[in-house]
């Protein structure tokens, strides 16, 4: 008679778990993040039939365009007064 209620008991807890796992995990799949103004990220364009070398290759060299391009942006002044 203990073994019974002890299962019964421990099946109770574990459906209980599984539900508020389950609950717990809807509610964070449901949340919509809005992406902020100016925080747009692009892809790298490749090559369409390009091998994998090749793809990789063009999306270093794009990233190293990228940022040269933003080495190259001056500095706004500060003014330490």
């Amino acid at each position: 008679m203990r073994a019974i209620f002890s299962i019964l008991g421990l099946l109770v807890v574990v459906a209980l778990v599984g539900f508020l796992a389950k609950k717990q995990l809807t509610d964070v799949s449901n949340i919509k993040v809005q992406p902020q103004d100016g925080a747009q990220v692009t892809m790298p364009q490749t090559t369409p039939g390009a091998t994998p070398q090749q793809q990789s290759d063009q999306i270093g060299e794009q990233v190293k365009q990228s940022i040269e391009a933003a080495m190259q942006q001056q500095r706004p002044e500060v003014d330490d007064k």
